[in-house]
């Protein structure tokens, strides 16, 4: 009797250990940060900043033009439901916030530095003008794919992806074959999973831009522009996909083009044969 209760006991405890064993580690916030419509908040990190993940879309955020280092976040609208942001530096650390809705933030600005010097990274001079020059290589280079996607006469392609040491640098176009102008809202760039259950919770990467070559924001009708997106160097997790998000501002042609994990690891080192 005694030997039957005490394997019952180790039967009850097995899952447990095998749980404890093969699951991951939880990451708790490592803060929680109020943040409001009308009030800017910013977010001060030691290293620059390779991707960003909204857990919400009622969270804004955006790294200031020419800093590497800094995160502005502020809220779409008034109460909305508490929501995560995930932030991932160069060396390689993860920063898990809990984001919810104050009217009148205590905080408008935090410094994760460890340093409290409040000490900022600039875009160096040099490097901007490195990356120029690479982009406009691959904004002329005559290696030329075709992956699109079209709707309501609008066209969105890929057609280049080059590496040069720790950027990619993507060719897009944006096509308009109707009469009315398209003004871009934004153009995201987003790891997700290939499949997506309705059981599990899935999140998406983003990866911010370091620069665009030959910026526009507007396609005239019946016209075209051509631009050089410059990212952080990225692998693709397997079972994932890259998507390409283009919004429309005041407006409702949105297209998402999906590169699939094989194609978007093909990319051509620069400069090519044929430069």
């Amino acid at each position: 009797m005694k030997t039957t209760f005490i394997l019952r006991c180790v039967l009850m405890l097995l899952p447990i250990s095998l749980w404890a064993q093969y699951s991951g580690s939880a990451l708790p916030a490592n803060r929680e940060i109020g943040i409001s419509e009308q009030q800017t908040t910013s977010l001060l990190f030691p290293y620059r900043i390779l991707s960003v993940d909204r857990g919400s879309r009622d969270i804004l955020a955006q790294k200031p033009k020419g800093l590497e280092n800094i995160l502005q976040i502020k809220a779409v609208q008034e109460e909305f439901l508490s929501s995560n942001l995930t932030v991932v530096t160069a060396e390689g650390k993860l920063y898990n916030f809990l984001v919810y809705y104050e009217a009148c933030p205590y905080y408008s600005a935090y410094d994760f530095t460890g340093k409290g010097t409040g000490e900022v990274v600039a875009e160096h001079t040099d490097n901007a003008a490195l990356l120029d020059a690479l982009a406009s290589k691959a904004y002329h280079d005559r290696h030329r794919i075709r992956l699109n996607e079209s709707d309501n006469g609008i066209t969105l392609s890929v057609t280049g992806m080059f590496v040069e040491e720790e950027y990619f640098f993507y060719r897009i176009t944006i096509e308009n074959a109707t009469n009315i102008s398209y003004t871009i809202d934004k153009l995201r760039f987003l790891i997700r999973d290939q499949k997506r259950s309705r059981r599990t919770a899935s999140q998406d990467i983003e990866i911010t831009p370091i620069t665009v070559w030959e910026p526009t924001e507007k396609v005239p009708p019946n016209a075209l522009k051509t631009f050089v997106v410059v990212l952080p160097k990225f692998t693709i997790p397997d079972k994932k996909n890259l998507f390409v998000a283009l919004t429309e501002a005041s407006g409702g042609r949105h297209l998402q083009l999906k590169l699939r994990n094989r194609k978007a690891t093909q990319v051509v080192p620069l400069p090519t044969f044929n430069e």
